[in-house]
């Protein structure tokens, strides 16, 4: 089943609610970027400002995630020695959590010790070698997280097409692995992504943001039923594989058209 995934880089409580609220009805889970700025050069929620009791409250249940009781929520921890605060993330609702192994040397430890109870995916970037990842998968992680972008921690960023080949092969070698790919995803290389083997799809500035530069997108719809797309000539020639995506994407796009009619 393809799955599309928002994904959202919030620099208040605010801001993520505001997202989540325009497709909490469309889809099962929301993906959630953190930085603290200790492996990238910006920082977000919950390391503002305000974050820190946000995240106690959510933490303590006062509060809790946006749209919790309809949703999923993932979270892409960019942050060194992740282990520090895998358990506040556990406790804050996180039904996925997302390592960089290049942060930690307990990765493995993590794994073994939180399985079952929360869902662990190992992000591997461009430069990182797929067999680098084994011992990870071996060790019971749930999924893996290509990165589509060299430089994580922007959204916008263009595409690096290496990627296309990476799943490919870790497919042949764990061809049940569930494999997400976050940034750079846009229509001009989705359908190609589902047909190296992706399973799930993170989607940040496609869906949220406007004026999208060179392609032209001003709204999700538009990202995914423009007339900037051929789809006649997309899907005359391709797999079956192709042609449920595609569909997936008419069908969300339609529905995300209608949500955002209803609150005007």
């Amino acid at each position: 089943m393809i799955e599309i995934i928002p994904a959202i880089m919030p620099q208040s409580f605010k801001e993520m609610e505001e997202k989540v609220g325009s497709v909490h009805r469309l889809i099962k889970t929301v993906h959630l970027d953190v930085m603290d700025g200790s492996i990238t050069p910006s920082v977000n929620w919950p390391f503002t400002e305000e974050g820190p009791k946000e995240m106690e409250k959510i933490i303590k249940g006062e509060i809790g995630l946006p749209f919790w009781k309809d949703i999923n929520y993932e979270i892409d921890v960019m942050m060194q020695e992740p282990e520090a605060s895998f358990e506040d993330w556990v406790n804050a609702g996180f039904h996925r959590i997302i390592i960089h192994p290049e942060t930690t040397k307990r990765f493995v430890h993590l794994i073994k010790e939180w399985s079952g109870v929360v869902e662990i995916g190992a992000a591997v970037g461009v430069d990182m070698e797929n067999e680098d990842a084994y011992q990870y998968i071996d060790a019971g992680a749930d999924f893996v997280q290509f990165m589509g972008i060299y430089q994580i921690g922007f959204q916008g960023n263009p595409f690096d097409s290496r990627v296309f080949e990476k799943i490919s092969k870790m497919k042949k070698v764990y061809p049940e692995l569930p494999v997400s790919v976050d940034g750079g995803v846009n229509m001009s290389t989705a359908l190609k992504l589902f047909i190296s083997g992706a399973d799930r799809l993170v989607i940040g500035s496609a869906i949220f943001k406007k004026n999208e530069g060179a392609s032209g997108f001003q709204t999700f719809s538009e990202f995914l039923e423009g007339e900037n797309l051929d789809l006649m000539n997309m899907v005359s020639d391709q797999h079956a594989r192709e042609e449920e995506a595609l569909n997936s994407f008419k069908k969300l796009a339609s529905d995300y058209s209608t949500e955002k009619d209803q609150k005007k």
